[in-house]
């Protein structure tokens, strides 16, 4: 329950009935007189009608809704999970769910009215949506934005020797150059560097402690970042140079592989999710531990700086999202909308949105300035039933990454890449070639710098690439 939730407020609806006869077939927009008012007048008036108000609320007519009790609004446009009048109705404790001394609402009344909050609490079928939040984007001129000089490609790389494995590891990091046509995937004990669209080689990196579980260029693309290790033996960050292939720096010596990690934009700063519940922030320039950050409660799998380095994102493998001050290392906003482990974040380039994923099948892209849920997809990769499987099947999106417009891509369990616009609405969805088994799951994604080309890794050690334009 959220802290500005009163008892009162608990108290919010007494509700038991079916949905509007014919309410399903019904092609108007969902809206309060034909959809929601049967359900309310019905089985709320007792307690929230004209002749008695409980915690101050009415629910006999649109505008008494609308207005809210003593306990502030019932409803909020757009985001249902965050409206009391939801909350109090999918609570899992009998005494703190409504209605009272009786079985929880239906699925489908619930799915209603969650279903006029998040499309702008209509009055009536000829009323307009309540005024939400928008994710407008203006790109800004990528040529504009970084140092001067030809994008950084690498140049004559030393030869790596590949480790030999009994069978091909997950690809655990991906990562593009925001400069160039160059991509980064993690190998065993080396990264490779390849083109985006063909997947040929550039080159390898050597990466002797491990497998790198992180890749993030810098803004400039000069510089590569790899975080990993050897799990419950050794882990750490490393930065190269992309056109010479030599290690410029190694922080953080952690007792177990690195899950999360990212490279400030000045590239003088690297942030470490930790297995031990902390986020370590390290100086490139002599190592030393800057500050930390002790707020998650589980292993933090999700590390990411805003690209105008003000902030930081954090997530965990408890479901939490934390935003931070970056110098300072102050906690701004949490971030509660997910109830599973945190898969990933990545930040749209103005530095206003940032996007999660996590195994609750949930992304959410959210305005950092007030830590409002713009957009949320909560079923973004729903899995495919195979014939003869039977109980409950993983749900997880994996990965999310922003392209150059504003657009998000994403991946999933199900077995499929998927392409959001800049709106947040549902583009294109890319499915993994038919020869590869039916188990492997893509787990990884990323867009090109100019967002013409999609590449993914998946669970068995295999690259796809996809023409998006």
């Amino acid at each position: 329950m959220q802290n500005h939730l009163t008892m009162a407020t608990l108290a919010l609806v007494s509700i038991w009935g079916l949905l509007p006869a014919g309410a399903e077939e019904s092609t108007a927009p969902v809206n309060f007189e034909d959809h929601v008012a049967t359900i309310l007048n019905k089985n709320c008036a007792q307690c929230h009608g004209d002749g008695k108000q409980k915690a101050g609320l009415d629910f006999s007519s649109y505008s008494s809704l609308i207005k809210g009790g003593s306990g502030g609004p019932a409803v909020v446009a757009g985001r249902s999970s965050a409206s009391p009048l939801v909350q109090v109705l999918i609570r899992e404790d009998p005494a703190e769910r409504m209605p009272p001394d009786a079985d929880p609402l239906p699925a489908e009344a619930i799915a209603m009215i969650r279903k006029w909050i998040d499309t702008g609490l209509r009055e009536n079928a000829g009323s307009s949506a309540a005024a939400m939040r928008t994710l407008g984007f203006t790109p800004a001129d990528a040529t504009a934005a970084v140092a001067d000089g030809p994008p950084p490609l690498p140049e004559k790389l030393p030869a790596v020797k590949r480790p030999t494995t009994l069978r091909p590891l997950p690809v655990l990091s991906l990562a593009s150059s925001p400069r160039a046509a160059l991509a980064a995937a993690s190998g065993y004990g080396f990264i490779e560097l390849l083109q985006p669209d063909s997947r040929a080689s550039l080159g390898d990196l050597p990466f002797a402690e491990g497998e790198p579980q992180v890749l993030r260029f810098s803004r400039s693309g000069k510089r590569l970042l790899a975080a990993g290790g050897s799990p419950v033996e050794t882990g750490l960050a490393a930065v190269y140079d992309v056109v010479t292939g030599k290690r410029l720096a190694a922080v953080g010596r952690e007792p177990d592989a690195v899950q999360a990690a990212d490279l400030s934009p000045d590239e003088r700063l690297v942030a470490l999710g930790c297995t031990s519940r902390l986020v370590k922030v390290y100086s490139t320039e002599n190592g030393k531990l800057l500050y930390s950050l002790d707020k998650h409660t589980d292993w933090v799998t999700a590390v990411a700086f805003s690209p105008d380095g003000k902030f930081l994102v954090t997530g965990d493998r408890g479901g939490n999202l934390h935003l931070w001050d970056a110098k300072s290392g102050g906690v701004i906003l949490p971030l509660a909308e997910h109830k599973a482990a945190i898969r990933a974040v990545a930040w749209r380039s103005d530095s206003g949105v940032v996007a999660s994923c996590g195994e609750d099948g949930l992304v959410v892209w959210w305005d950092v300035s007030d830590g409002f849920p713009v957009a949320t997809k909560p079923n973004a990769h729903p899995p495919q039933r195979p014939p003869g499987v039977t109980g409950k099947l993983a749900n997880g999106v994996l990965d999310c990454a922003f392209g150059p417009k504003g657009e998000l891509v994403t991946c999933g369990r199900d077995r499929t890449v998927k392409l959001w616009d800049a709106r947040g609405a549902e583009k294109k969805t890319f499915s993994l070639s038919e020869e590869s088994p039916a188990r492997v799951f893509p787990t990884r994604v990323t867009l090109s710098f100019d967002g013409t080309s999609l590449l993914a890794g998946d669970s068995a050690g295999r690259l796809h690439s996809w023409k998006v334009q």
